[in-house]
């Protein structure tokens, strides 16, 4: 008869198993974890040698299991779990967080190299389809670092720091690797000021309009004007728009930022001819929102200007986002008689292919291709190319990032129609844009009669 204790003592045990357990994948969790971390601390308390835990998060993971459903999301995460499992180094561990997020514990990684050789190796067995019957899939995987004791000696500041470097591979983009170091928590840290500074400019109306003229090649008459934002910071003077733009995107308030600038712009628009139009960039998040056209449409109808004075730009890569719902917002705004300009054109991905699916009014030519047409024969074909099918499409053209008389020249002949940059002017506020009015347009006009 076997003893009370060897009776009990699995039982005993099997609360703690699960406990530590993922249920979906069988991989340890948090709690696993936290107590691996714990073990090696103490066994090196004497000699405190360094060792890493890393985090993976799966990028773009949330569509496809919107796309695909949970069960499927369910079976990509089993696979991951699979592949890590099988292809951890001896006396690491693996582990399961919440949602899309695996975690390791590298006893054998010593250093940043070390630690970054090993993301991308997880990075390649990560990369490979995955099998969900009918279908296969691809996922990419961004990871965070951390190594004891020079990033933490204790449990949670060590996954507070991998965490920390897991959201700038983030940031970075998809498929990045990052270890904690000092440089990169301050970065962090400027990160997070710039936020908070953006948020309160957002809400303190502190975020102007800048105006760039579009002109009529022809003639150089002015046709209308593009709105750009600028900030100008108290305390961190001027803030690029190229960083806080996305900022406003990642943060989730790029609609109050967009919904402010289009007020302004359209209130400025209202002083100039009524034959002027104004262009106006939507972003991507924008046009993943369903409720994006009717904002829109609201703006102008509080301020007063027509919607067939508002051109708005959109990109390749926001058209591509989320297409049918884009598609909506396009045919919405349309209807209602803005015009839309597909801007960067020949930068981004299935030109041809949104050209034929998306109904646009214009095309704007990417300056990569405006800045190098007079010293390479590649990007003046590519121009000539673009003018070619888009008067094919009845589509009218603007040429970006004219800065010499002779690149205006030599678009002016090949055909183009409209060109934008510093040539014809830098982009100013509202107040100089009407100076700019004044001696450009207003004089231009009287002459055009007079003739």
């Amino acid at each position: 008869m076997k003893s009370a204790e060897m009776l009990l003592g699995p039982v005993s045990q099997e609360p703690q198993a699960i406990a530590y357990t993922d249920p979906l994948t069988g991989l340890g969790n948090r709690h696993r974890m936290r107590e691996r971390t714990r073990q090696i601390s103490l066994e090196r308390a004497s000699d405190p040698a360094p060792f890493t835990i890393g985090i993976v998060n799966l990028d773009s993971f949330k569509p496809i299991n919107d796309l695909f459903g949970v069960e499927a999301g369910d079976e990509i995460l089993c696979q991951v779990a699979h592949r890590l499992r099988a292809c951890i180094p001896d006396g690491a561990t693996v582990t399961r967080h919440d949602g899309d997020e695996f975690a390791f514990v590298l006893p054998l990684v010593f250093e940043r190299l070390g630690a970054e050789k090993f993301g991308q190796m997880i990075r390649e067995v990560l990369s490979a389809p995955y099998d969900l019957g009918e279908r296969n899939v691809r996922l990419s995987a961004s990871f965070g670092f951390a190594i004891y004791p020079f990033a933490g000696e204790e449990f949670d500041d060590l996954l507070k720091n991998a965490e920390t470097a897991l959201y700038r591979s983030k940031r970075r983009g998809r498929g990045q690797i990052t270890v904690y170091s000092r440089e990169i928590a301050q970065e962090m840290k400027r990160a997070t000021q710039l936020e908070q500074a953006l948020r309160n400019a957002i809400i303190s109306d502190a975020i102007d309009v800048h105006f760039q003229p579009i002109v009529s090649l022809a003639n150089n008459m002015v046709l209308g004007f593009e709105a750009l934002a600028r900030w100008n910071d108290p305390d961190l003077g001027f803030v690029s728009p190229a960083v806080f733009v996305p900022l406003a995107e990642e943060r989730g308030f790029i609609d109050a930022l967009s919904e402010a600038l289009l007020r302004k712009a359209a209130e400025a628009a209202l002083s100039w001819p009524r034959d002027l139009f104004l262009s106006f960039n939507l972003s991507s998040a924008q046009l993943m929102d369903p409720g994006t056209s009717s904002s829109v449409l609201a703006i102008l109808a509080r301020v007063g200007l027509d919607p067939h004075r508002l051109e708005l730009e959109i990109t390749e890569t926001a058209v591509m986002s989320s297409a049918d719902t884009a598609q909506r917002i396009i045919a919405d705004l349309r209807a209602a008689g803005v015009r839309i300009s597909l801007d960067d054109f020949g930068t981004g991905q299935s030109s041809l292919g949104r050209l034929r699916e998306f109904i646009f009014d214009k095309v704007k030519i990417d300056r990569a291709f405006v800045s190098r047409m007079n010293t390479d024969r590649v990007s003046e074909h590519i121009i000539k190319a673009v003018l070619a099918m888009c008067e094919g499409l009845e589509l009218r053209v603007v040429a970006e990032g004219i800065e010499e008389h002779a690149e205006a020249e030599k678009l002016r002949a090949l055909g183009c129609a409209m060109g934008q940059g510093y040539y014809f002017g830098k982009p100013v506020d509202s107040v100089a844009t009407l100076r700019y009015l004044q001696d450009q347009y207003f004089e231009a006009a009287s002459e055009h009669e007079i003739a």
